[in-house]
């Protein structure tokens, strides 16, 4: 059995000896041109050239939550793509909101800034109850983030493409969902997978239904939201403020109005790094099933885009 890395921007020599360690029996390397067929890779950011001189991989393993970049090349034949189920990262991603949400509604943020300023201020308690926060993609990242926000008691709702029931969590589902959900929640957060049935989701129609004083969150992929709608409801006053991780061109170029705005707080696409030992397992796992004819969770439906 052989095994390529082919990852752009990763450092290879810690995932070749992680993955030789747990496939002692595998012909593990780094992908050359030229490289002899392979069973099986490891990507990230694959060039086309690649895929192209592989066309007998049995399957794809992508080391990143998101498989939209990788959709977008012509994929050998009898490659299913394997996604990360998790592999640490959606604990990260529920930090990561759960801090984006209390920092907002808490008004830390205005704290930080009084201080900065050398005021010693003061803002009234607002109630949770009025801070219904809703969770846009419910995977397992999305699942995690809406039961994380649940122990801090805000009122939670959660959409999805096909009906999914969370404890505790109000769900809404489908086309005819979509705008109930938007009415219902002040703060949004998107963790939808990037598909041509997602990609502008969050423009001007879709963030003004939020309720009054909106707060976005997203931390999917930045051709998710229409940078021009959202600057224009913060300056309209309808929004409040948000947090964004993700952008449509990284690094965010100097000179965007995200950059300066005063309700924006941007962080360099780290809401959840892909954990590199638990990832290892969980590939070494399930190539060892593969192997052995069982089925594995995590194969992308190329049709639906995750």
């Amino acid at each position: 059995m052989k095994l390529l890395f082919c990852c752009a921007g990763t450092k290879p020599e810690p995932w070749i000896a992680g993955l030789r360690a747990a496939l002692p029996a595998a012909d593990v390397a780094v992908w050359e041109p030229g490289a002899p067929a392979a069973d099986y890779a490891v990507v990230w950011a694959p060039p086309q050239a690649f895929l192209d001189e592989q066309p007998g991989l049995r399957a794809v393993f992508n080391i990143g939550a998101g498989v939209d970049a990788l959709l977008k090349l012509r994929l050998p034949p009898t490659a299913r793509v394997v996604r990360l189920d998790d592999a640490g990262m959606s604990v990260q991603m529920a930090e990561y909101v759960c801090h984006a949400v209390i920092r907002h509604y808490r008004e830390f943020d205005g704290y930080e800034a009084d201080v900065r300023q050398g005021r010693w201020s003061y803002r009234k308690p607002r109630s949770r109850a009025d801070f219904a926060v809703g969770v846009m993609g419910l995977g397992v990242l999305g699942s995690r983030v809406a039961q994380a926000l649940r122990v801090f008691e805000f009122p939670v709702n959660g959409w999805s493409r096909s009906p999914k029931a969370l404890d505790g969590v109000r769900g809404f589902s489908g086309r005819e969902g979509f705008n109930d959900f938007l009415a219902a929640s002040r703060v949004l957060v998107n963790l939808l997978p990037l598909t041509p049935d997602t990609q502008d989701i969050l423009n001007r129609d879709t963030l003004s239904r939020l309720q009054p004083g909106g707060y976005v969150i997203n931390v999917a992929r930045g051709a998710h939201l229409v940078d021009e709608d959202l600057l224009a409801l913060l300056d309209e006053g309808h929004l409040a403020g948000a947090t964004l991780d993700v952008f449509r061109t990284e690094p965010l170029p100097a000179g965007h109005p995200f950059w300066t705005h005063p309700g924006m707080t941007v962080t360099p696409h780290t809401s959840a790094r892909t954990l590199r030992d638990e990832s290892i397992a969980q590939i070494a796992g399930k190539i060892r099933a593969l192997e052995q004819g069982e089925p594995i969770a995590g194969i992308v439906d190329p049709v639906r885009g995750y």
